[in-house]
């Protein structure tokens, strides 16, 4: 579920859900599980901390918590989203699904068209939880745990636990 909910906070530990436009299974297509750790990677550089997460087929789940920055929140995930997007449809295109690329063609909305967006590789907005309780974060990993095998293909194809 997306959501279009500025993160009003410098800092925090908060569970993020990322999905791929129209639940297209993107990071299963392309094996782009890399291109997220390198996001997490990046994250990490600049001094947050990625505690846990899951990759699914088609969206991911993390546990993040940001220390204190000027930049919103906002801006740091959309930037990441960004990062992510031109190198899955890199891997598309190496890969030649042009179904795949016309169908994320002919998501992106006029008003991006006109300011020169070419996909729509993700859900335009994302979820995110502010975590301020041990129970709330006991909840939320216990999710990330358990989501790769309540759906119909019990496919987790990448999970760290705490800490990772």
């Amino acid at each position: 579920m997306s959501v279009r909910k500025k993160i009003p906070y410098k800092y925090g530990t908060f569970f993020i859900t990322i999905t791929n436009a129209s639940w297209l299974p993107l990071f299963e297509m392309t094996n782009s599980y890399d291109v997220v750790y390198n996001w997490f990677d990046y994250l990490k550089g600049q001094g947050h901390y990625v505690n846990a997460f899951v990759i699914m087929p088609n969206h991911l789940h993390a546990i993040i918590s940001f220390s204190y920055t000027e930049k919103s929140m906002n801006a740091i995930i959309g930037n990441g989203k960004r990062f992510m997007a031109y190198e899955i449809v890199s891997r598309l295109k190496s890969k030649k699904l042009d179904e795949t690329l016309f169908s994320l063609r002919s998501m992106v909305h006029k008003t991006d068209k006109k300011r020169g967006k070419k996909h729509e590789v993700f859900e335009p907005s994302f979820d995110w939880k502010l975590l301020e309780s041990n129970k709330f974060i006991d909840q939320k990993l216990n999710y990330i745990h358990i989501n790769p095998i309540r759906g119909l293909r019990p496919l987790c194809t990448h999970f760290r636990g705490v800490f990772a």
